[in-house]
C-alpha cells in the first residue's frame, strides 16, 4: 500500500454498504421505536448500548440514530408553540446535508470510537486503545459551532482494551451537556459493568428470513439460486453471517457435513476430500468455515434431542440425520459433551497452529464415535 493510499476501513465488511452507507434498516422497528419514545418522552439518556448478535444491524441503527440526532438542530428558547418537534422516523431525506456529510465520513459532529491502524506500525489493531479514547475525549472538549448536539458511536465496545474500557467509563461518568453516546456491543457480558450500568439497553433481534433477503438485496452479494430458508437458518438473522457463508461456500459445505453423517457414520471418502480442502497456504478460509459449521452442526443436534423440536432443515439430508441422531432426549447429553468438547478443541488448534486438514479429521473421527453412542442411547 502507498503512503498516500487510505487503507480500508476495518469495520467494513467486503461487498456491502458500510452501516454509515445503509439507508434502510430491516427488522428492528421496535428498537427504534423505543428509542423515538424516549426522545419524545424528554427521557432521552445520554448513552445507549445496543446488544445482540453481529451482523444484525446495530451499526446501521446506530448511524441513523446519530443522523436523526444531529438533524435536531441547536438548542431553541421554547415558543408560544413549543420546541421544535421530535421525528416520527429515523429515516433521512436523500438529500439531508447532515445524511450526505455522515456517508462521506466528514461530519463535524460524529465521532467513531472503532478499531484503527498502529501509526508506528501501519498495521491493523486487533484492540481500541486509550490513545483512541484520548481522541474521543479531545472532540468532546470541542463545542458544536451551532450548540447543537454532538454523537459519539463506539463500534464495538467489546473490542477496548482495559485500560480505553476505563478511559471511556470516565466520559460516561460525566457526560457533555447535548452528546449522545451510542455503544455498540455483540458480547455485552464482557464489558464492564459499571460501563453496563450507565447506558440505557436497546436489545436487537435477528432478522426473520424475508429481512434477511431484503437486506442483503442492499449489498452486492448475489443471492441468486441460494436456498434461502437453509441462509437463513445458518445465518442465525445475521447479514454479515449470511454474507460469510455465501463468500465462503458455507451452504454447500454444511450440506457436506450433513451428507457424509447422514446415515449415522462417517464416510471416509467424503471426510478426506473435504479435509484436504482446508489444507495449504490457500485453505485458510475452507478451515476457518468447515470448523465453524461443524460447532454449528453438533449444537442444532444437541438442540434438537433435548426439545424434540428439529429446526427447519438447512441441507437436503439433514431430516434423516435428525431422525437417527437426536430423536430422543436421551441422546443430547452425548451432544451437549461434543458441543463443549469440539469447540474447545478446535479453538486450541487454532491457538497452537495444528495442522488444518489433521484437525479436522480428528474432528470428525470423534463425531463417528459420538455418532455410535447416540445410536446406542435412542
Amino acid at each position: 500500500m502507498s503512503e498516500t493510499e487510505t487503507p480500508p476501513e476495518l469495520d467494513r465488511v467486503a461487498d456491502a454498504p458500510h452501516p454509515r452507507e445503509t439507508t434502510v434498516l430491516y427488522g428492528q422497528e421496535h428498537s427504534e421505536k423505543l428509542f423515538l419514545d424516549a426522545w419524545a418522552g424528554e427521557r432521552l439518556h445520554h448513552a445507549w448500548l445496543l446488544r445482540g448478535p453481529k451482523g444484525i444491524g446495530k451499526a446501521t441503527l446506530a448511524y441513523r440514530m446519530a443522523r436523526a440526532i444531529l438533524a435536531d438542530g441547536p438548542v431553541q428558547e421554547a415558543s408560544l408553540f413549543g420546541g421544535p418537534a421530535v421525528p416520527q422516523t429515523l429515516e433521512s431525506p436523500a438529500d439531508c446535508p447532515i445524511a450526505q456529510r455522515i456517508r462521506a465520513g466528514s461530519e463535524p459532529r460524529l465521532s467513531v470510537l472503532r478499531l484503527g491502524y498502529n501509526p508506528n506500525t501501519g498495521r491493523p489493531r486487533t484492540q481500541v486503545v486509550i490513545e483512541d479514547v484520548r481522541a474521543t475525549k479531545s472532540f468532546l472538549q470541542l463545542s458544536a459551532a451551532d450548540g447543537g448536539w454532538r454523537v459519539v458511536i463506539v463500534d464495538a465496545a467489546d473490542q477496548m482494551n482495559r485500560s480505553a474500557a476505563n478511559a471511556l467509563l470516565k466520559i460516561l461518568e460525566e457526560p457533555p451537556e447535548r452528546v449522545l453516546m451510542i455503544l455498540i456491543s455483540h458480547a455485552p457480558g464482557g464489558l464492564l459493568p459499571t460501563i453496563r450500568s450507565r447506558c440505557r439497553f436497546l436489545d436487537l433481534s435477528p432478522l426473520n428470513s424475508a429481512d434477511l433477503s431484503k437486506a442483503l438485496a442492499q449489498t452486492e452479494i448475489d443471492v441468486a439460486g441460494r436456498d434461502k430458508a437453509a441462509l437463513a437458518e445458518l445465518a442465525g438473522g445475521s447479514v454479515g453471517r449470511a454474507i460469510e457463508l455465501i463468500k465462503g461456500d458455507g451452504l454447500d459445505t454444511f450440506a457436506k457435513l450433513v451428507g457424509m453423517m447422514q446415515t449415522g457414520r462417517v464416510n471416509r471418502h467424503d471426510m478426506g476430500v473435504l479435509s484436504a480442502k482446508a489444507g495449504g497456504a490457500s485453505g485458510a478460509q475452507h478451515y476457518a468455515m468447515i470448523s465453524d459449521l461443524l460447532q454449528v452442526l453438533v449444537g442444532r443436534l444437541a438442540h434438537a434431542a433435548a426439545t424434540g423440536l428439529p429446526p427447519p432443515p438447512a441441507a437436503p439430508q439433514e431430516p434423516e440425520l435428525m431422525a437417527i441422531a437426536a430423536a430422543s432426549p436421551a441422546q443430547a447429553p452425548y451432544w451437549a459433551d461434543a458441543s463443549a468438547r469440539i469447540g474447545q478443541s478446535l479453538r486450541h488448534a487454532m491457538a497452537v497452529n495444528l495442522d488444518p486438514s489433521q484437525t479436522i479429521i480428528d474432528t470428525l473421527l470423534d463425531l463417528d464415535t459420538v455418532l455410535g453412542e447416540v445410536r446406542r442411547a435412542a
